[in-house]
């Protein structure tokens, strides 16, 4: 028990000072002229991530889940995922956020693991919402929210495709009919 309650804890403040990162990227984002899209959805993506970790503690304190057999392997996949998950975060710099915040006139980063996946965090956080619940066997946690995270990406990617493609297109837009 020892072992989950310190990688929880961790995750937790991980996720606490993601948020406080995504805030303050939010707010020179807007300074320099960006809005946010998809807001709608937005409250339900909190809800399952907080529903994930009520879930996961849960599920593994009141039915007593013990270790993985794979434990050792799983922590190192997790241990790498949070290593893919800093260099998404580094990679994107101000424009890194929790939400779909878009700056007209700015290109898609195209480097660190955005020159080889298109949404390469989004990989980290079903890696996480898998590998976590997994790691402490905590099996009906990881499937129901690995169902829930992917219903979530069906809306916010094109929600975010969509909004970066117009972007794009405007500027392009107003490029063509400034010259």
């Amino acid at each position: 028990m020892f072992i989950f309650a310190t990688i929880i804890t961790l995750v937790i403040l991980q996720r606490i000072v993601e948020l406080q990162i995504a805030k303050r990227n939010e707010q020179r984002m807007i300074r320099l002229g960006a809005y946010e899209v998809g807001a709608s959805h937005y409250p339900f993506m909190i809800a399952m991530h907080i529903s994930f970790f009520i879930s996961l503690i849960l599920e593994v304190v009141f039915f007593e889940r013990t270790l993985s057999p794979l434990f050792s392997y799983l922590l190192v996949f997790f241990l790498l995922v949070q290593a893919l998950r800093i260099w998404c975060l580094r990679s994107l710099g101000i424009f890194w956020n929790t939400k779909i915040i878009v700056l007209p006139g700015a290109r898609v980063v195209k480097k660190g693991p955005y020159h080889y996946l298109r949404h390469p965090n989004y990989l980290v956080v079903c890696c996480e919402i898998f590998l976590l619940p997994v790691m402490f066997q905590a099996y009906a946690t990881a499937l129901l929210f690995t169902v829930l995270n992917t219903i979530m990406l069906f809306v916010r990617i094109p929600l975010e495709e969509k909004a970066l493609l117009e972007a794009y297109e405007q500027t392009e837009f107003n490029e063509i009919t400034e010259k």
